[in-house]
């Protein structure tokens, strides 16, 4: 395929503005149809949309030799995340508008109109649908984004329309392609993730947006057949990754399981009674004459229960009871909520609470906010480091794992402790002594991960975060220059961290340290030298002026030690820290 130009675009603009409309950008898509399917300047043209009302999707083309039909979305720019609207609008109206069509809207584009005729008229031949998204980067980028991972995973699970329209199995194909010839990897969904399953005695409820809850009972063993086949990706909507097999509540299904199956001091249908259940999204749920049939689920709460269950098999394998009880093992049944019908939005919500009702720390359950996943795409582009957002995900990642990721770190920047480290930069002491309430309020939790985290430089990122594992250190420094003196520095933490991240952010050489000392997540000998310097000559310096200043000397002598843990505390000292060095406030944004 020949390159595409800025010229190039520049001169189908300028030939056809006037008979199709639309923006300049508008003109990638012809050009790439015409040299990446050899066919005609106007064929081209009428294959691809101008001006809006694509739903996701600005070109597309069915090829007769290979039968392949191909839907393409295209941004004249290297940043990949661009794409994140336009798979949202695919999933939310774009399959929909052209595999199901349950709605019409006379402002869709002609391109659009044009593909649903083709499709009517060669239904019966399309092979496989390739969703390609085209654009000037590099194709590695978009493979590797956390972000577009999991929107290609949604997208993937509407594959069930496409299946549906065309009345069978359809591969569907997504992958990146580059303006400039890079092909990407590509990523086929060959199958729908559909299952039977024994749905006993459903309650249906309606949401007010349309939502529907399904409440009942469903086997046990039926929801390890979803997890044998789908393993990880049957809990991509949870908050977790599952559960270590020797926490508690793994024990306690386990230790149920064995008194059932092997011991038979229980009931199978015990087992109904003495657990929580689990909360199940799914694409749809449909009763047909043989029992129910589960499109694409996903487990938001009760990952615990389907990974011991799994855990129980494989460790019993052997034992004789476990064949001859079959039938027991089959019987047991757990409550099962299957939520259809939702946005994404409302899954994410859902998630939350079903988890808060679970003894889940709060920065858990912030585990899949957007804001979560651009920051996880963020260390991986910037610094190639693994971002821990949901509890044990880096421990359960296999070497292959990471090299397909390109993490190139054996250690993890983890949520909870960024968290800290936001406030911290920013001088919030008291905050960050109180982690909790600030992922519980939306209020608090934004302003800690707002947007303008994304442009902070990452390496100033990983300074501070690194300097918080090294503090009994510093705080043993300051305290070794006098007892006497110094002492209260074990009570000051926090405010100790605070300065410490000031000091190297208004250190005049930062660019060069931070070059140095931040990009790897490992402690280096000497980042360990700089920070003592800091802490014995800067921030022990800052914190005699604030003991012999009133009120706080009064309160030392009162041994009233609580306003080292102050936002107070940490703005007189960079008032001070301003007076001697010139220090401002820098924030990591």
């Amino acid at each position: 395929m020949s390159k595409i130009t800025d010229q190039a675009i520049d001169q189908a603009f300028a030939d056809f503005k006037r008979e199709y409309g639309g923006v300049r950008n508008d003109y990638f898509a012809p050009l790439f149809l015409e040299n990446e399917h050899a066919i005609d300047t106007e064929t081209a043209l009428l294959h691809s949309t101008f001006g809006g009302g694509d739903y996701g999707f600005d070109a597309f083309y069915l090829d007769p030799k290979t039968c392949n039909l191909y839907l393409y979305q295209f941004k004249w720019s290297e940043d990949a995340s661009l794409f994140k609207d336009s798979y949202r609008r695919m999933m939310e109206v774009g399959l929909d508008r052209i595999f199901v069509g349950s709605f019409q809207d006379a402002k869709q584009n002609q391109a659009l109109l044009q593909l649903k005729s083709v499709l009517m008229e060669k239904k019966a031949i399309v092979a496989g649908v390739y969703i390609r998204f085209v654009f000037r980067g590099d194709t590695r980028t978009a493979e590797n984004s956390t972000v577009l991972e999991k929107l290609r995973e949604d997208l993937e699970t509407k594959k069930y329309l496409i299946d549906e329209f065309f009345g069978r199995e359809v591969n569907l194909v997504i992958d990146y392609r580059s303006a400039h010839g890079h092909i990407g990897g590509v990523t086929v969904a060959t199958k729908t993730h559909t299952y039977a399953i024994d749905f006993a005695a459903p309650l249906q409820k309606c949401g007010p947006e349309g939502q529907v809850m399904h409440v009942g009972s469903v086997k046990l063993h039926q929801l390890n057949a979803m997890f044998e086949e789908m393993r990880q990706r049957l809990f991509d909507r949870n908050i977790r990754s599952g559960l270590a097999g020797d926490e508690a509540p793994n024990r306690a299904i386990i230790r149920s399981l064995k008194e059932i199956v092997l011991d038979e001091k229980l009931s199978p249908e015990v087992f109904l009674f003495n657990h929580n259940g689990i909360t199940v999204y799914a694409q749809s749920l449909e009763q047909g004459e043989h029992g129910y049939r589960i499109t694409e689920p996903r487990v938001l709460n009760g990952a615990q229960t389907v990974t011991s269950f799994n855990g129980f098999l494989k460790k019993f394998a052997d034992h004789p009871k476990l064949k001859t009880n079959r039938a027991r093992l089959e019987e047991i049944e757990v409550i099962c909520r299957i939520i259809t019908q939702a946005s994404d939005e409302f899954v994410i919500t859902v998630t939350v609470n079903n988890n808060r009702q679970n003894p889940v720390k709060p920065w858990a359950l912030r585990a899949n906010d957007l804001i979560q996943l651009e920051l996880a795409d963020k260390f991986q582009t910037d610094l190639k480091i693994y971002y821990q957002r949901q509890e044990n995900a880096f421990h359960n990642l296999t070497d292959e794992d990471l090299e397909r990721m390109e993490i190139e770190q054996q250690k993890a920047i983890e949520l909870r402790l960024l968290a800290s480290t936001f406030l911290i930069a920013d001088g919030e002491v008291d905050k960050a002594a109180r982690l909790s309430e600030i992922f519980e309020d939306d209020k608090a939790y934004s302003a800690v991960f707002g947007k303008g985290r994304l442009s902070a430089d990452s390496r100033m990122i990983l300074l501070c975060y690194k300097a918080q594992f090294r503090l009994r250190k510093l705080t043993d420094e300051i305290v070794a220059k006098g007892y006497q003196k110094y002492f209260f520095a074990r009570r000051a933490r926090n405010l100790i961290w605070a300065l410490v991240c000031q000091g190297m952010l208004n250190d005049p050489e930062l660019e060069a340290r931070a070059e140095a000392f931040g990009t790897k997540i490992q402690f280096e000998a000497g980042l360990m030298q700089w920070l003592v310097g800091l802490a014995v000559n800067r921030v022990r310096t800052l914190l005699s002026d604030l003991v012999a200043a009133e009120p706080y000397r009064e309160k030392m002598e009162q041994q009233r030690y609580d306003f080292l843990r102050t936002k107070a505390a940490f703005d007189f000292c960079m008032a001070q820290a301003y007076k001697r060095w010139k220090w401002t406030v820098q924030k990591l944004k």
